[in-house]
């Protein structure tokens, strides 16, 4: 079959030939039609995503996800460690969804790792309940902006978001955003400005998609003042800003705030169950009648090496047509 392959760690993936998947008992054949492209697929193709770094590299399909057809003709979404930039792939019968007829398998395969990137963050993590203030720092990326869309259906009562393209952080004002925040404006008018909201409007919540120096100015700008403070829970899912921090102590002492992140090995088993069972289908749904937009960018499989690097337009996916 054909595939995008990478044969040697940190190559590009290259179109060639490779041997079919061989289907155990507790996995089921996908003809894959489409498959996006996301930093974990290229973190995992290079070897330096967590889930890899201690694998000895043996020639690798790439891809983590795809939407195709099973043998029965249904249209399904699929999650495999296997690889699924490919003609064909295996994946668990337990990681097989679904996907709406009148769904286009590009939007279909770029969809759910956004909504794992902030799904999970909003109900789980940051426990997002009707009425909540939410502020999602890093917003533009693709999976902030499905973010926004998701707070609003969940029932978010005010929506912030920050980030650094002008034209992109205003086009979340489209998709639900109440209030949006540059993080071009300099360290103290942006921390006034977090004090200020907070004040009026205290934030119960904080999706971080890009942690660095944006992180250390919210958490100075929540600090608290010896009295009681709200309760605010600060959720980080990427690092595009850097991925460490300095964080006082006192802000930890003086400040009701909780720390945690979302990702792969931070789910528990139920978590994961219900992203599958239940959210993703939830979100094909809503995609299908409109309620959540998501821009792709599709290229053939045959020129995978020619957009491996190339730049993607600013809030589209990449999606490998096969």
């Amino acid at each position: 079959m054909k595939a995008a392959v990478v044969f040697e760690k940190g190559s590009i993936p290259q179109y060639a030939d490779f041997p079919p998947p061989e289907v155990k008992d507790n996995e089921i054949l996908i003809s894959v039609k489409a498959a996006s492209i996301k930093n974990l697929d290229r973190a995992r193709a290079c070897g330096n995503h967590y889930s890899t770094e201690n694998h000895e590299h043996q020639p690798t399909v790439i891809g983590t996800d795809g939407a195709g057809y099973l043998q029965n003709g249904d249209k399904v979404y699929f999650f495999s460690k296997k690889g699924t930039i490919a003609e064909k792939a295996v994946a668990d019968k337990k990681m097989i969804i679904p996907i709406p007829e009148e769904l286009d398998f590009s939007l279909a395969a770029a969809l759910p790792n956004a909504v794992m990137g902030s799904a999970m963050a909003l109900k789980f993590k940051a426990g997002l309940q009707p009425g909540n203030t939410i502020l999602i720092n890093g917003a533009t990326g693709i999976t902030g902006r499905i973010a926004v869309q998701m707070a609003r259906l969940y029932g978010a009562g005010k929506i912030i978001v920050t980030g650094r393209n002008e034209e992109s952080l205003q086009s979340l004002l489209e998709l639900g955003a109440d209030e949006v925040i540059s993080l071009r404006l300099e360290d103290h008018d942006f921390k006034q400005k977090i004090k200020e909201i907070h004040k009026v409007t205290p934030i119960d919540a904080i999706i971080d998609y890009i942690w660095g120096h944006s992180v250390e100015m919210l958490l100075s700008a929540l600090k608290g003042d010896g009295t009681f403070s709200h309760k605010t829970k600060l959720v980080t899912i990427g690092g595009m800003s850097g991925d460490t921090i300095q964080l006082s102590s006192q802000i930890l002492r003086g400040t009701d705030i909780q720390i945690s992140g979302s990702g792969l090995g931070s789910w528990t088993k139920e978590e994961s169950h219900l992203l599958f069972s239940k959210i993703i289908p939830e979100m094909f749904q809503a995609a299908a009648e409109g309620k959540i937009k998501m821009e792709t960018q599709d290229v053939d499989i045959k020129n995978i090496e020619t957009v491996w690097n190339a730049e993607i337009q600013s809030g589209k996916r990449l999606v490998i047509r096969i």
